[in-house]
């Protein structure tokens, strides 16, 4: 009983010890690398923030801008030669969409013919860039100072007012510019969106949110900023389209916790250049990593009390069998080859724990197989074993969602249908085999190449901006050279051909969609041209067959964009 006791004692003691030790050095860990942590959290946060900001500013200009190119398409013509009618439009839309400050319609001179509220009625605003820019075309202009509606507008807060313009061309049935539908649109908004994130991160001390413009001039944040020029490192790299944080001096002299990002526009609208940084004091953002310091020490000395006392009364008979189970547990998660779970006896909840461990283990492992195997099968031709049609759309999804490049290339069999006629189709389907093997040597690790079906392949290949851009001649040359070389089956060789389609996203088109149309027309070209050749997408290419559309309308009905 001695030896027991004093065994129990050791291990309770060692317990202690160890627990005070881990202790000790979770909270050396946390005064050196939480800070790094905490930099690295509140900074994707921090970045998250500046993204949904220009978002939501890139998405709001674009709305306006299409809602004031919809009312000068189809509701401000009719109305020219009628002042009133055009003024009942024009507040009509006012009062629907509160931040446009004015609205007026102009004739082909630059007179406002009608406005809101009837302001500037009458007046020549023809040198106003407002008008002459909207003459050209649809126009959105940056923020600037207001000059004629300065002391027209009510203005509560005695700020200087600024303004956001939006024009479009008004044209009769002719197609002809009969004047103008130019908007000033309140910069008002912008502070509301600010505030409306700000308050989705509360209890975040000292954060601002800051919107530059494309000079570097601040727009919006803390008054003694305004219209003064940030050049600071999140700056630039925002404006080289990047998106991240940084921590860096600002002119102030403190340091911060900078998040930033670049507004590239939506859709249609193509920004204006914005840049939003989002900045937290770094002696604020440090504040939770003392607490958690605080923290750490309280709660190990806790421990070293609590496990003294489990490991004195559990010591004898659980440690050394959860040892065991632990140590089985930490093979199996490294993968060793041979590991598991082993069934302990002793006390029956250890054995119960064990048998309980190992079933679930391996009940994870047969699943985990399983569910792999299911998924290769899901995305694999089964003949040629190249991805299959499904996972070619998924890829082209995901391949021209960010930035850069890249080349769609359809590939169909020359020859093929005689070889099936005259040898059977277990003949068509050795030389697809062999034809998908080759296919797949003469591409890249990043490309993919997968059979639609029939005698039907494709192929994406992408590239970012600015890195070199693949040899397309060569590899068509290359693919022909090799579909070309003879396949021996049924004691014969036979020979096919192939036909190849070339089209490039977004060069030849930045819808995707028409991309792989121009691919499959291209392909169509090839065929007309005399076969075994390839092709390059031209505006000039007379269209395919209109039931040829192949993977391109398929990826219209799955919603590949």
């Amino acid at each position: 009983m001695a030896r027991e006791r004093g065994l129990r004692t050791t291990v309770a003691l060692t317990g202690a010890v160890l627990v005070l030790g881990v202790s000790v050095v979770l909270a050396a860990l946390t005064g050196l690398r939480s800070r790094e942590r905490i930099e690295s959290e509140i900074g994707r946060s921090l970045a998250e923030a500046a993204h949904n900001m220009t978002d939501r500013l890139d998405r709001s200009m674009w709305s306006r801008a299409s809602e004031v190119g919809m009312l000068g398409k189809l509701g401000i013509a009719p109305a020219m030669d009628d002042p009133a009618r055009l003024r009942w439009l024009l507040d009509q839309f006012q009062e629907f969409f509160p931040t446009i400050s004015w609205m007026g319609v102009t004739d082909a001179t630059g007179k406002v013919l009608a406005a809101t509220g009837g302001l500037l009625d009458g007046m020549d605003i023809s040198q106003r860039p407002v008008f002459r820019n909207g003459l050209k075309g649809q126009f959105v202009g940056d923020v600037h100072d207001a000059v004629m509606l300065a002391y027209l507008l009510p203005n509560p807060t005695g700020e200087a007012m600024k303004f956001v313009d939006i024009s479009t061309p008004v044209r009769n049935a002719r197609g002809e510019v009969v004047g103008v539908l130019a908007t000033h649109l309140s910069w008002e908004w912008t502070r509301e969106i600010r505030r409306s994130l700000l308050d989705t991160m509360r209890g975040r001390e000292g954060l601002e949110l800051i919107v530059v413009a494309a000079d570097r001039t601040v727009l919006l944040g803390p008054t003694e900023m305004l219209g003064t020029s940030l050049d600071i490192e999140a700056v630039r790299r925002a404006q080289k389209n990047e998106s991240g944080w940084v921590v860096e001096q600002w002119p102030d002299g403190q340091r911060y916790l900078t998040g930033y990002a670049f507004g590239n526009g939506h859709l249609k609208y193509p920004g204006l250049g914005w840049s939003v940084v989002a900045r937290q004091p770094l002696k604020a953002a440090y504040a939770p990593a003392t607490a958690q310091m605080a923290e750490t020490v309280l709660a190990g000395g806790a421990m070293v009390l609590l496990f003294s006392a489990l490991g004195w009364l559990a010591a004898g008979r659980v440690t050394r069998p959860l040892r065991r189970i632990a140590q089985a547990a930490e093979r199996i998660r490294n993968g060793e080859r041979g590991a598991e779970m082993p069934v302990l006896g002793g006390t029956a909840e250890i054995t119960s724990l064990s048998a309980t461990l190992r079933d679930l283990v391996d009940g994870l492992t047969h699943r985990d197989a399983a569910l792999v195997r299911l998924e290769d099968i899901a995305y694999q031709d089964r003949l040629t074993a190249l991805p299959n049609r499904r996972y070619f759309e998924q890829y082209v999804e995901a391949a021209t969602s960010g930035t850069g490049s890249a080349a769609f290339l359809y590939i169909d069999l020359d020859g093929f249908k005689p070889v099936n006629d005259r040898l059977g189709h277990d003949a068509g389907d050795v030389v697809l085999c062999q034809v998908g093997g080759r296919l797949a040597a003469c591409f890249r690790g990043d490309d993919v190449v997968a059979r639609l079906g029939g005698d039907e392949f494709a192929a994406v290949l992408p590239f970012r901006t600015g890195a070199e851009p693949p040899d397309l001649d060569g590899l068509a040359r290359r693919i022909i050279e090799a579909v070309n070389e003879p396949v021996s089956t049924k004691g014969e060789a036979v020979r096919v051909g192939c036909s190849i389609g070339i089209a490039l996203w977004p060069a030849d088109s930045a819808d995707v969609t028409e991309a792989l149309r121009r691919a499959d027309q291209a392909l169509y070209q090839a065929k007309r041209e005399g076969r075994n050749r390839a092709v390059r997408w031209t505006a000039d290419l007379p269209p395919a067959p209109g039931e040829a559309q192949g993977i391109a309308a398929e990826a219209t009905r799955t919603g590949v964009s």
